[in-house]
């Protein structure tokens, strides 16, 4: 076990004592991954088989990360039957082994978020109900709660407490909304993202032997981030854990963020009541940021009560103390960040991709975006639209789930049309009253056409039953034929290629491009599985696309960009540059976390989970004016800013500004950003004589060439990018310093000889 003299002590300590249950306190930056990694690579080399230790993630990307280093560890064999992955995808498994005992099929199908809105908003329709009173976002994130907090749509109803709120917000049918959502779930054999929990939760309580084979099969149960878990999760551990107690669990409690998706800091805050001969081992040294960061943070987190007293510390550099930016208005904010940006990006030689601007709430991105666009500075949005989410992708994916589950309504009412088959939404609306009338699915109307002649007319029902005939066909060959095989087959015969093939604008291209893609996505999961010995099958592949988890959605873009993303998408994320903005009263902590003390908390530590995602240096912005609601109004800056020890503060004075508790050296100016973007001279690029200039054409353009621009002047070639039309030049400017020129619109001049 030699790896373990690659731990610091306290972290070789938390991987040895594998016996009992254990509960680790990992401060922002001091490897916690490293110590669930290694712990789970100590148990495997003292024999422990791989199938008998369960690791639970919040995203898939941590399960594969560790698994690879584990493997690294001890061997691809050791670690080739670990139970690892996020809670969903395991319990998705267990739920799809006993499947038959909860009333569906082993090939039940998940919603996606968007999916179960469009289920809601279609009960609404039906129950002749106002959307604009039942949003179903609303609905759908009341029935996410009760259902991560056990409450089934039976419990709901019958709860007064519950129907007697619903009542006063003037929304009593959202019991009745959760009935039939739940009765057209188990009509289309499919669960949402919380049924996954709530139906495990529901297999341990009603089936005490099948709780008995999986507390007996996990004799190690090691959980990540165990201060983001709900109450449904923290049931489940705590069941899956009576027998052996071998319970191993890691989290910074600093660092929960999540509560309005139902994460309880109860969870880790109360673990030494639940098991009362826990041993807590504490990780404290941060290997990320300098140690500026590390103290201000610490600053900020002792101002909270509820918490696990631990000192977090770093012995990387000092640092630079955290810079404040004043402005006048959101507008200036931008301006201001832009240039900051592109100030140490241009003369600290500083990649784009080394920067994170972070934000309390999406609609600040706006104003950041126009700023970067007005610098010419590449952005990317972290949290946009998944690859997955885009509609012609969806629409395939209509077709395989189809394919798999004939009882999938979104599904079915996705694609029944699509592409154009002459089924109209008449005809759709028709067969769906027929299967709610008769409390059957949508399909086996479609299978029983001979039964509601009177309903259709002759075309109408040869149109459904080709449609029928015509997944049928898929259906036939899911069990047969691997995931890419089957996968091509539908995508050719479903007429999805030919559609799209028709439109030859540069989007319909894009969007045959993208099919290309998933069909690419398929054929490497089908290959890997069959190297592997796993599941090639087509519902495998599905399973694996419907449980991706935020940040396993992002596409690896490696490019040279500034991330924009809100703070609690940042979580986990690290970055040499951060910059925290609009970080002002009413924003951040928001002006309904102000009401009671455990919510201003929770702003707070989400405050601290801002700097110290920060490697080393933390740029913090605020505005005395932002737009809201179409009109100016004037803004103070948080009370987070003067919370931060003014040691580790550039520019703080003294709590003395009425309106904040602090003021600043540097005073703001009207016009100008308070940042200096004095560049320094270029000396060894040779002026050019401007009487014998001559235009020369982008292909003419090379590296090396001194060059002559009508708005910056005389500069080198640094480099060339790109090919035809997008074709750029990186030009070294004498007065502007360094700029992208894109060719097919720049003037360039260079001297006859």
């Amino acid at each position: 076990m030699d790896f373990l003299n690659e731990l610091n002590a306290n972290q070789r300590e938390a991987v040895a004592n594998t016996e009992g249950p254990a509960l680790v306190i990992a401060g922002a930056g001091s490897g916690k991954t490293r110590v669930l990694t290694y712990r789970i690579a100590n148990l495997l080399s003292k024999g422990i088989p791989a199938y008998k230790i369960l690791a639970l993630t919040f995203t898939n990307k941590a399960a594969r990360e560790m698994q690879k280093r584990i493997s690294q560890l001890v061997g691809s064999e050791n670690a080739a039957n670990l139970w690892m992955g996020t809670f969903h995808s395991i319990f998705s498994k267990i739920l799809r082994f006993e499947a038959e005992k909860l009333g569906y099929t082993s090939n039940f199908t998940i919603y996606d978020t968007q999916d179960s809105k469009n289920l809601i908003k279609a009960i609404i329709k039906d129950l002749k109900l106002d959307d604009k009173t039942y949003k179903p976002n609303d609905v759908l994130g009341r029935i996410s709660m009760a259902k991560n907090n056990l409450i089934t749509a039976q419990a709901y109803a019958q709860s007064s407490r519950i129907t007697t709120a619903d009542a006063a917000a003037r929304k009593p049918m959202i019991a009745e909304i959760y009935k039939h959502y739940q009765m057209r779930c188990r009509q289309s054999d499919t669960m949402d993202f919380d049924d996954l929990l709530l139906q495990t939760n529901i297999l341990f309580r009603d089936f005490p032997e099948i709780l008995d084979k999986y507390q007996q099969k996990f004799n190690y149960i090691l959980v990540d981030e165990y201060q983001d878990t709900n109450y449904s999760q923290y049931l489940i551990i705590k069941k899956l854990s009576e027998r052996h107690h071998n319970l191993c669990v890691v989290g910074d409690d600093a660092q929960s963020i999540y509560s309005f998706r139902g994460a309880r800091i109860e969870n880790i805050l109360n673990f030494r009541n639940d098991y009362p001969d826990y041993r807590l081992f504490k990780l404290e040294q941060n290997y990320r940021s300098t140690t500026t960061i590390v103290e201000a943070a610490n600053s900020i987190i002792n101002k909270n009560k509820e918490q696990i007293p631990k000192r977090v510390f770093s012995e990387n550099e000092e640092g630079e103390k955290i810079k404040i930016l004043r402005a006048l208005s959101d507008k200036e904010e931008g301006f201001q960040v832009t240039n900051e940006i592109f100030k140490l990006a241009n003369y600290e030689q500083q990649e784009y991709c080394d920067f994170a601007i972070l934000y309390r709430t999406n609609a600040q991105s706006r104003i950041l975006e126009e700023a970067l666009r007005k610098r010419n500075i590449p952005y990317k949005i972290y949290g946009g639209q998944s690859f997955y989410q885009r509609k012609e992708i969806k629409d395939l994916l209509a077709y395989f789930r189809l394919a798999v589950n004939q009882n999938d309504e979104e599904a079915l009412k996705r694609i029944i049309n699509y592409p154009k088959r002459g089924i109209g939404d008449t005809t759709v609306d028709r067969v769906r009253e027929i299967a709610l009338q008769h409390r059957v699915s949508i399909w086996t109307v479609l299978c029983n056409l001979d039964k509601v002649t009177g309903n259709f007319n002759a075309p109408t029902i040869t149109k459904l039953n080709n449609f029928r005939l015509l997944i049928e066909k898929f259906t036939g060959r899911v069990s047969e034929d691997n995931a890419y095989d089957i996968a091509v087959y539908i995508a050719q015969t479903s007429g999805i290629v030919d559609d799209l093939s028709v439109d030859s604008t540069p989007e319909g291209i894009s969007r045959k491009e993208n099919i290309q893609e998933l069909l690419n996505a398929i054929k490497d999961f089908s290959e890997t599985a069959y190297k592997e010995g796993a599941n090639e099958k087509l519902p495998a592949f599905l399973e694996g696309v419907a449980l991706l988890t935020d940040q396993d959605s992002e596409k690896a873009e490696d490019n040279n960009k500034v991330t924009l993303m809100t703070i609690h998408a940042a979580k986990g994320l690290e970055f040499p540059n951060v910059f925290m903005t609009g970080i002002e009263e009413e924003l951040f902590p928001a002006q309904q976390s102000t009401s009671t003390p455990s919510a201003l908390e929770e702003e707070r530590r989400l405050f601290y989970v801002a700097l110290t995602r920060a490697e080393k240096r933390v740029v913090i912005s605020y505005a005395n004016s932002r737009y809201r609601n179409g009109q100016i109004v004037p803004t103070r800056p948080s009370r987070f800013i003067s919370e931060i020890d003014p040691h580790y503060v550039e520019g703080f004075i003294s709590p003395r500004n009425e309106s904040s508790g602090f003021r600043l050296k540097t005073p703001v100016s009207t016009h100008k950003p308070t940042i200096s973007l004095a560049k320094p001279p270029v000396t060894d690029i040779p002026e050019l004589d401007r009487s014998r200039l001559k235009q020369i054409e982008p292909g003419q353009v090379l590296p090396g060439m001194i060059i002559f621009h009508p708005t910056f002047g005389t500069g080198k070639v640094i480099a060339l990018e790109g090919l035809g039309v997008n074709k750029k030049a990186k030009v070294l400017f004498t007065k502007e310093g360094n700029k992208t020129l894109l060719l097919k619109f720049a003037k360039i001049y260079t001297q006859e000889d």
